[in-house]
């Protein structure tokens, strides 16, 4: 364990960020003063202040309209001269939030005086990005290039992942996930598993958004993570092919049970993928495929349920799996004239999995074998997201408005077939789920740049219709509840409207704006359920949304946050009926849960340097109607029920903390740790199966956080290597507490065949140390577990541009 620990501080990180200088365009209109008609080809002149250092310059087109770009953030003078006329000026500010400035008419007075030009070359420095949004690109996180982008969203500062595929954005598992900026049905709030779907290979950037403007759906009070396709731009023909070959599950953690299944070992992993894209004048088609084929041993959990009349009961539950996972994408971007663009896209997402799952449950004191569980599923889901949007751009640079609508199918197709063996039976049954999901989005978004700053309005309608049917088959000696069967239909309905304001004076940055929105959502089950009826809910609610920003100087500036979110249950949340993977420890949804109302507040500070950045931020959160699951005993047995609840009150507050540094001319050093309190109120409540169990809880709280380091060693002849090792402190859950986690990963990549073509060999958890540990306590039973999941990978990779 020193060993491991010792390792661990004294390897490095690199969560590599991409950062862009802003780039902003200006332009208005010049006029003559007196009849206000437009003037053609006057000259237009943009100095530095406050030393009239010449930035850029132009002239009015036929119709008096001026563009001037790029222009860097800065205080300017720009100057207007035309033959005959007085010449004009004016000092104005560029900010950092808007990539487009609208100075309006310029009226000029008819005068015989010229203008002289002053002409002196000089650059200002460039200014960094601003606090609201982290961009982090995939490529070249090496120690994860293979893996999924589930995988790689592990190495990103502040974002963690458990055991189940669960992602935490700063302690809270709350986060809304985007594809291209939209809700689709293979992510989201309830859905983020399904970035296993994607090899990271396929992502060209991933954008984290702590504190969402009001443009931004409410959902996620942790915040939004948006996950860009990559999408060439190159003149032509171009396009990349690549193989990825690994394996996982080299080392074994811990030896099983006597009598289960082996575990799966040496597991081997296949990724081929294609991109192509074409580009001529107006028309730009891409396309991507890829295949995602492994075996992985997705469980290998060791519980023990102790109850306070002296029942002790251990068990192993084997998880392995058999997957292939299909991705297409392919689209068009057509661009009829200067006004308007159109994208059309559409994403096929084929996976299928087999899975084998074995658990022994035994006496914990004589290791007697009590039951043998086994099954077999397969399961089969189908995913289509097709969208189609439209922007047209009015004569003013950066004036558009852009529609999208997006649809949305997923079909999941499930079956178990379920062994029991018990001391003096054997057990036969079926169960099997079929389940299609709908999303229709319309999006309507306008901006209209401002001679300080811009404004944005926008509306999105969305329909949601869920309908799933779990069918239970009992074979000899059942033991399932057949009044837990049945039909239920998820619908839900949301209209929202936003306004947004941007305004940037001197060294002041404002964006302040307001969502208004409605959600009903109604979840319809089958009237002869044994536990719940139909229930739902409804809401009409502000999310306000503030940030201010203070710039010192060209390399430092503070920012304020503030905003209101919501994260509302999702369908697996509300579903009424159980899944029996492990028939002792019951999983059931809830369909009286309402949604849970966030509070954020948040004090940024970034200063950079020629070599780097710190970056630092307090952030508090305050919400209600925390969703959660609590576990209780079923009266007169040694089973358990885990069901969807809403919990009471909870807070988090915390310290985030980055340092990215270059450190000599090969060598750069990136340490992200993120520091918090989480304290959760005492609460009371029911859990309705299989009769009403009460639950209560006192007041707890507890200081936990995570650190990454991540170094990246630039050598010659273009190879790199990078060692990135992570560490999570102890946690609390509304019933219980989590144990710390700590893993290193690492990789290599080597450029060849004149740049064109790359390899790279990495390995995930390269000393098998990574175990999700977490105890539960309940009403009369404590209950720990230790998930020795497969986590140990490595890969070798090739792929190749043309």
């Amino acid at each position: 364990m020193k060993h491991y620990f010792t390792t661990f501080a004294l390897t490095f990180m690199l969560a590599t960020t991409y950062l862009s200088a802003q780039q902003v365009t200006i332009s208005g209109t010049v006029k003559e003063a007196k009849n206000k008609t437009t003037l053609p080809y006057v000259n237009v002149l943009v100095n530095a202040l406050p030393d009239s250092t010449f930035v850029s310059g132009t002239v009015t087109d036929e119709k008096g309209l001026f563009k001037l770009a790029p222009i860097k953030p800065g205080r300017y003078l720009i100057s207007f001269s035309y033959m005959g006329y007085k010449p004009e000026s004016e000092s104005i500010e560029v900010g950092r939030l808007n990539n487009f400035l609208d100075l309006g008419s310029i009226l000029l007075i008819e005068n015989s005086e010229e203008l002289g030009e002053v002409i002196v070359a000089a650059n200002r420095e460039e200014i960094a990005t601003a606090l609201d949004k982290k961009t982090f690109t995939l490529d070249e996180n090496i120690s994860q290039l293979g893996g999924s982008v589930l995988q790689a969203l592990q190495n990103l500062p502040g974002i963690t992942i458990d055991q189940s595929g669960t992602v935490f954005l700063r302690g809270s598992d709350k986060v809304a996930i985007l594809l291209d900026g939209k809700q689709t049905a293979i992510t989201g709030i309830g859905a983020q598993s399904g970035l296993e779907n994607f090899p990271a290979s396929s992502i060209e950037k991933i954008e984290i958004i702590n504190n969402p403007s009001s443009k931004y759906d409410a959902t996620g009070n942790a915040g939004i993570i948006n996950i860009i396709f990559k999408k060439e731009k190159e003149a032509g023909w171009n396009g990349k092919a690549g193989m990825i070959a690994g394996v996982g599950n080299v080392l074994e953690k811990r030896e099983s049970f006597p009598g289960l299944r082996d575990q799966y070992r040496f597991t081997p992993k296949l990724n081929p993928s294609l991109s192509l894209n074409y580009k001529k004048e107006k028309i730009n088609f891409f396309f991507q495929g890829d295949v995602l084929w492994h075996k992985q041993m997705m469980k290998n959990e060791f519980t023990d349920r102790v109850f306070e009349d002296g029942t002790a009961i251990s068990q192993q539950y084997i998880e392995n799996r058999t997957q292939p996972i299909y991705n297409l994408r392919t689209g068009l971007d057509w661009n009829p004239n200067e006004n308007n663009s159109f994208t059309f896209s559409g994403l096929f997402n084929y996976r299928a999995y087999t899975d084998l799952g074995d658990i022994r449950y035994q006496n914990a004191i004589t290791e007697q074998q009590q039951r043998l569980w086994q099954y077999f599923e397969n399961e089969i889901n189908q995913t289509i997201f097709t969208t189609i949007s439209h922007t047209y751009k009015f004569r003013q640079p950066g004036h558009k408005l852009t529609s999208s609508f997006n649809y949305s199918f997923r079909r999941k197709d499930e079956i178990f077939y379920f062994t029991n063996q018990e001391i003096n039976f054997t057990g036969t049954d079926t169960t099997a789920l079929i389940a299609d999901e709908n999303i229709f989005d319309l999006t309507l978004d306008y901006i209209k740049p401002l001679r300080s700053g811009r404004m944005e309005f926008g509306t999105k309608q969305r329909a949601r219709v869920f309908p799933n049917l779990i069918t239970f088959s009992p074979g000899e000696n059942s033991i399932l509840d057949p009044g837990l069967a049945g039909s239920a239909t998820y619908q839900e309905w949301l209209s929202a409207v936003y306004g947004n304001y941007i305004y940037e004076k001197n060294k002041w940055e404002l964006e302040a704006g307001l969502r208004l929105e409605y959600v009903k959502v109604d979840y319809l089950v089958d009237p002869n359920h044994a536990v719940f009826e139909s229930a739902g809910f409804d809401y009409f609610e502000p999310f306000p949304s503030l940030r201010a920003s203070y710039i010192i100087n060209d390399l430092s500036n503070i920012t304020i946050f503030y905003n209101r979110r919501v994260d509302r249950p999702e369908e697996k949340n509300l579903r009424a009926f159980p899944t029996y993977a492990d028939p002792e420890i019951l999983s059931i949804g809830n369909p009286t849960l309402v949604p849970q109302f966030t509070q954020s507040i948040e004090a940024g500070y970034k200063v950079s340097n020629d070599l780097g950045y710190f970056y630092t931020a307090i952030y508090h959160r305050a919400s209600t109607n925390l969703l959660t699951r609590i576990t209780t005993e079923i009266p007169n047995s040694s089973r358990l029920v885990t069901i969807d609840q809403n919990a009471g009150r909870g807070w988090n507050t915390g310290l985030e903390l980055v340092l990215s540094q270059k450190l000599g001319d090969k060598f750069t050093l990136n340490t992200n740790a993120n520091v918090y309190q989480n304290k959760i109120d005492a609460f009371t409540l029911s859990n309705a199966y299989p009769s009403n169990i009460n639950f209560s809880r006192s007041t707890e709280s507890n200081f936990t956080g995570n650190i990454k380091i991540n170094g990246l060693l630039k050598l010659p002849k273009s190879l790199n290597i990078q060692l990135t090792a992570i560490y999570l402190a102890p946690d609390i859950v509304p019933q219980g507490r989590i144990l710390a986690r700590y893993h290193m990963d690492g990789g290599v990549t080597k450029k060849i065949q004149e740049g064109k073509g790359e390899l790279f060999f990495n390995a995930a958890d390269i000393f098998n140390t990574l175990v999700i540990r977490y105890r539960l306590e309940g009403n009369d039973f404590t209950l720990n577990s230790n998930d020795y999941f497969e986590t140990q990978v490595f890969r070798l990779g090739y792929s190749y541009r043309f």
